[in-house]
């Protein structure tokens, strides 16, 4: 799992705990963070160094591109390329969005990158076409959540102001198409009212995880699972990777490990003390 920095983690909590017997590699790009400011051509060269990393040093079984803007630029690509499985997090979060509407106005937010990509607008029209879709890309919201400002009066007149075209389209559900956005989900949720419904692409991404690898036999069981109990999860003990054994999450950061450490022990947990450096041997 990959993104350019720390908004990923929300998918990596998410993939734990519904996955809790899973190995998982995350890397944070943070050492050429942010992603949304820059061109998708750089943003999809990283991409596939990333990808190319975790498959060629790590053996991954899949890949998940836990990054909006990283998804919208490489994506297809990547799932051409890559030897494994790859997922992005705008399909299913988009799927999940049109499934959730009552009234067919539906909104997306993310950041420059990914809503001037058009990858929402394609993804939201492949799963409904009759939906009405309104986005707004919101700077600001992923350096609020990096100061830890998730509630100040600060973050709350920005997203007045960044939400007020969702507001004025009255969509009743919202898709937070970045994934350093659930920090913020209260405040999104105060403004534009609790009778719209917001729909998180880290939890969805997650389902889709869990999907893929129980329907391609690819998902772990706990070591002490009952063999007897002949499910399709038993039988993938036994394959790629040979019986369960206690799941291992390796943190890796190619920026400041001290700084990527501290902001993910609050984002995500104690699990980021054992974060580590990752050094790019090459230019992508």
């Amino acid at each position: 799992m990959f993104d350019s920095g720390f908004g990923g983690l929300t998918v990596a909590r998410a993939v734990i705990d519904l996955l809790p017997d899973e190995h998982l590699v995350y890397v944070g790009d943070t050492g050429r963070y942010p992603y949304g400011p820059r061109p998708l051509d750089e943003v999809r060269r990283f991409a596939h160094q990333i990808t190319r990393h975790l498959v060629d040093d790590y053996d991954v079984k899949l890949v998940v591109v836990a990054c909006n803007t990283a998804s919208a630029a490489a994506l297809d690509e990547l799932r051409v390329t890559c030897p494994v499985p790859v997922i992005g997090v705008i399909e299913p979060g988009a799927r999940s969005l049109v499934a959730a509407t009552r009234t067919g106005r539906v909104g997306v937010i993310g950041t420059v990158g990914t809503m001037s990509s058009g990858a929402y607008q394609r993804a939201v029209t492949a799963a409904d076409p009759t939906v009405e879709l309104t986005g707004a890309a919101c700077p600001g919201f992923v350096e609020f959540v990096e100061k830890g400002e998730t509630a100040s009066d600060q973050v709350y007149v920005l997203a007045e102001r960044l939400l007020a075209p969702l507001r004025d389209a009255k969509v009743d559900t919202l898709l937070l198409g970045c994934t350093h956005y659930p920090f913020l989900a209260r405040t999104i949720s105060d403004i534009m009212g609790r009778d719209v419904v917001l729909v998180s692409s880290a939890d969805e991404t997650a389902f889709e995880v869990r999907s893929l690898l129980l329907d391609s036999g690819l998902a772990r069981v706990p070591a002490d699972a009952d063999a007897d109990a002949g499910t399709a999860a038993d039988a993938a003990a036994a394959g790629p990777g040979g019986p369960a054994s206690q799941p291992e999450h390796r943190w890796l950061s190619s920026g400041d490990v001290a700084w990527f450490r501290e902001l993910g022990r609050r984002l995500l947990g104690p699990e980021l003390d054992h974060a580590m450096l990752v050094t790019w041997d090459e230019p992508p």
